[in-house]
């Protein structure tokens, strides 16, 4: 079972993190959740891993003001504070040894916004990326499945609706009003097939986190831009993946990545929504497991950028 750890930041945040593995790993990775969700939502991978790769060490973490780590003042509810999170736990929970960097949803974009803060930091200690339902480019392709002119709508909606909830501190959603919403929540995050278990994870997770984090990072989730700096990693080992029923982060979220990664291997899966780890667990453990076990076979590889990344359908 993994270890739960707890980091303490400079301002105070305290971050739950799980841990399970050697300490002396020689590779270490380290996962990342989505938005309003926590490190449970990585579970079947976590197991997966566990008993495909013992050599590794495997860490999750709850990002600020989600899950069991504790709420933050509202200016740090930014992309740019959860890069500089990742870059302080991984100095303390894996100060050495080569690291791969699973992100999903928010997580991928916590991992962009850390490689374009922390650059020198990245580069010494990043062998390997994972990026799984998100995006490089903000909303610009976000339309929920739906005309553009009704998304604008919506957008302007949830925008006014983050700014009410981040002005409401560390109080948490009700979970009788979630409960009544867990329609809306499968509608959104899920595509054609949604386990229940899969949607009381979910909506648990949901109730755990602040509302102060449900509405304040939404602003830097829009306006964060990356693809130059994913262009600057081209030489990693990296795959992606999406689903094409995805509302949050369509299948051109993940092609531009793509684009800007020759190397990676892109996984369209189709009919699976915004939550692959549970709707498609079996592709996103073989994305992890193909990254890592190129990363512990190639320890002193630096270069080759393929001309063309791969796109699969399953």
């Amino acid at each position: 079972m993994p270890d739960p750890v707890e980091i303490r930041l400079g301002d105070d945040v305290r971050l739950h993190v799980d841990i399970d593995g050697p300490a002396d790993a020689e590779v270490t990775a380290v996962l990342l959740h989505g938005w309003t969700l926590d490190g449970r939502s990585w579970h079947r991978q976590v197991a997966a891993l566990r008993a495909a790769h013992r050599s590794v060490r495997v860490v999750s973490y709850d990002a600020r003001g989600h899950g069991r780590s504790s709420c933050m003042t509202l200016p740090t509810a930014t992309l740019a504070q959860l890069g500089d999170d990742l870059a302080a736990v991984l100095d303390t929970v894996a100060p050495t040894g080569r690291v791969v960097l699973a992100g999903h949803s928010m997580g991928g974009m916590t991992i962009m916004e850390y490689a374009h803060r922390h650059p020198g930091h990245f580069a010494r200690r990043v062998a390997g990326l994972v990026f799984v339902s998100t995006t490089a480019e903000g909303h610009t392709h976000t339309v929920y499945g739906l005309s553009p002119r009704i998304a604008r709508i919506i957008r302007l909606a949830e925008t006014t609706g983050a700014g009410v909830l981040a002005r409401c501190g560390a109080w948490r959603p009700p979970r009788a009003l979630l409960r009544a919403l867990q329609p809306s929540i499968r509608w959104m995050l899920f595509g054609d097939r949604c386990d229940p278990t899969d949607i009381r994870l979910v909506t648990s997770a949901v109730a755990r986190a602040s509302l102060r984090s449900i509405g304040g990072f939404r602003a830097s989730f829009g306006a964060q831009h990356r693809l130059e700096t994913l262009a600057a990693l081209a030489d990693l080992p990296a795959a992606a993946l999406v689903g094409d029923r995805d509302r949050l982060t369509p299948p051109p979220c993940a092609e531009s990545i793509a684009a800007a990664l020759p190397a990676t291997e892109l996984t369209v899966c189709p009919g699976a929504g915004h939550m692959l780890m549970m709707e498609r667990p079996e592709e996103v453990t073989g994305a992890l497991s193909g990254v890592l076990g190129q990363v512990l076979a190639d320890a002193g590889r630096t270069g080759g950028r393929s001309a063309a990344g791969r796109t699969r359908r399953r």
